[in-house]
């Protein structure tokens, strides 16, 4: 008899990390007949396996209000601490419905105990996961010592008590060595390393009609290549390095892509960045279309991450700062080639596996330039460079190592549990419609005069 697993969040929809990471999660466990529902403000699940509850996602009116008079603040107002609790109430009445609906006999709890984006949710977690006794995975992506932005809040009494708790019936799990070291010594939580993973025994399948769509949406003619940014526009992704290396490329025939929308902290960045392509005459392609899960097909996005991936001739991933990082394991299972910078969680844990990758090092220098288009250049050296990758992350990432992992986290819990397994024949994720993307193209703006190509 499988388990009920609810998985919680602030958002599980779209194509970040943590929606991306939940959606693999369950794609393990449903196949080793667990089945899977969903909490969150933002759900793009099957709406039978859902419990959308709007004042639970982080850009919430209400959240909005609250985060205004905590975040950069020493001290908060009797009216702020009302607020918290009242949606605190709300929202922890909501996660107790959740768990009586669908009969829940484990939760998930994705990133919403880590990050206090949402310190009324993460309140309201805390006390229902504390008086159910419920089995809980406290499933940790980036915590707040890890970003500036938390640093200086008057909230640090709840991030004590919620970011994250610790009590008896939940089992923390993070995705690298940093995040563990760090989380017993700031809270003497034990965790479980679980890195981000990928189905690298099995192929790809490419839609070929898919990605031929989104190549013609993106305005891309024959013989130019699609030099892809496969993360959102925020500022730790380091975007203004893969400008950089287009300007310094000097060829124009290189297009610029980045495939994911702008809003999750604001546009300013955004707005920058097309200045910045602007003055330095790289011609760069924004995706003004979600993109969407390609694990669960389910999102009102016109276009898949897989549909975007198999014509991109090579990646750009110069971020500042990742818990482990998704669109370096999504590079490598498409056998693209790439530049990375070193940031930490890539040197401690990623590294020393041996991947044969090009690098940066918080700078952009020649070498590295000049390493890039040789890859470009020369396709005997690509194919090598990418077919090792794909060796080393298979024996590293794949879901062989999911399945071991949460067997064990669940074993702890429920003793009975049988270990999960591979379905015999495990089916390609459903292919979604052709892809019909639009896109919004910088050298549109008036005052800008970007080379064409």
């Amino acid at each position: 008899m499988g388990l009920n697993i609810g998985f919680v969040s602030t958002r599980l929809a779209g194509t970040d990390g943590v929606s991306l990471e939940a959606s693999k999660w369950a794609d393990v466990l449903e196949k080793s007949g667990h089945p899977c529902f969903w909490f969150a403000g933002q759900l793009d699940r099957p709406a039978s396996q859902c419990f959308p509850v709007p004042q639970a996602h982080f850009q919430h009116e209400q959240n909005l209000a609250i985060n205004a008079g905590i975040l950069g603040k020493k001290r908060r107002t009797p009216e702020v601490t009302r607020a918290i609790h009242d949606l605190r109430a709300l929202l922890k009445q909501a996660v107790h419905r959740f768990i009586t609906t669908f009969s829940i006999d484990l939760l998930v709890v994705e990133n919403a105990l880590t990050i206090p984006m949402h310190i009324s949710l993460g309140l309201a977690l805390t006390e229902a996961i504390a008086e159910t006794q419920i089995p809980t995975i406290a499933h940790h992506h980036d915590f707040h010592w890890e970003r500036l932005r938390f640093s200086v809040n008057a909230v640090g009494d709840y991030l004590r008590m919620a970011f994250p708790p610790n009590l008896p019936n939940i089992r923390h799990v993070v995705i690298n060595s940093e995040a563990q070291e760090q989380l017993a010594l700031r809270a003497g939580i034990a965790s479980t390393v679980i890195p981000n993973v990928l189905d690298f025994d099995h192929e790809p399948r490419i839609d070929a009609n898919g990605s031929q769509a989104f190549r013609k949406a993106m305005g891309l003619k024959n013989g130019d290549r699609l030099i892809l940014q496969p993360t959102r526009i925020i500022q730790r992704k380091g975007i203004e390095h893969a400008i950089a290396l287009v300007r310094q490329l000097n060829d124009p025939r290189n297009k610029l892509v980045v495939s994911h929308e702008a809003g999750d902290e604001g546009m300013e960045y955004a707005q920058w960045l097309k200045e910045y392509a602007c003055e330095h005459r790289v011609d760069l392609r924004l995706v003004t279309t979600r993109i969407t899960d390609p694990w669960t097909g389910n999102g009102n996005g016109d276009c898949s991450l897989w549909d975007i991936y198999p014509y991109a001739d090579f990646i750009t991933y110069p971020s500042l700062y990742e818990g482990f990082g998704n669109a370096f394991l999504e590079a490598i299972y498409f056998r693209k080639p790439m530049l990375i910078n070193r940031y930490a969680t890539f040197i401690r844990d990623i590294e020393p596996l041996g991947f044969d990758l090009t690098v940066m090092d918080g700078f952009l220098s020649r070498k590295t330039v000049a390493a890039v288009q040789e890859i470009l250049d020369t396709p005997q050296r690509r194919q090598k460079m990418v077919d090792h990758n794909y060796t080393v992350a298979a024996k590293h990432y794949s879901y062989k190592l999911l399945r071991s992992q949460l067997s064990t986290v669940l074993g702890r819990f429920f003793m009975d549990t049988e270990p999960l397994q591979a379905p015999a024949e495990e089916t390609p994720t459903t292919r979604l419609p052709p892809c019909r993307t639009t896109v919004a193209r910088f050298d549109n703006t008036p005052s800008c005069a970007v080379a064409s190509g």
